[in-house]
């Protein structure tokens, strides 16, 4: 692994964990989410401060470089997460879809109370001579 590359993923592993530590403060993204990002920047500066384990793991994979392998496993744990946050966000429509409905039904049966209510009053002036 040439020296350029190492600074770059020090460098880049550097600021993406800045970033995350930012964004959590902010409370712009939630813990659990930004443990993956920071899982990735430690592997990043693993691999570029003991480059010998990321030449192993490439010959044990067959990749022809380094840098080819490094690549490849970074898109292999971009894939991962975005299996599971397509499971995550199908749920989360699955939710949003079953509570609009329930708020929906709860709506229409509101409303039939209304009317209920509104014949009721309406009889009871009837009954007692007044017209509405």
């Amino acid at each position: 692994m040439t020296m350029m590359l190492r600074i770059v993923l020090v460098c880049g592993s550097i600021l993406v964990t800045a970033l995350m530590i930012h964004k959590i403060r902010q409370s712009k993204v939630q813990i659990e989410d930004s443990l993956f990002w920071l899982f990735c920047s430690i592997i990043l500066i693993v691999f570029s401060v003991f480059p010998r384990s990321a030449d192993i793991l490439s010959r044990l994979v067959g990749t022809y470089s380094t840098s080819n392998f490094i690549f490849l496993f970074m898109i292999f744990l971009l894939l991962v997460r975005v299996f599971t946050m397509t499971i995550r966000i199908s749920q989360l429509e699955t939710k949003v879809k079953e509570l609009v409905q329930a708020m929906a039904l709860e709506q229409r049966r509101l409303e039939e109370e209304l009317e209920e209510t509104k014949e009721d009053v309406d009889n009871m002036e009837k009954t007692c001579g007044k017209e509405p």
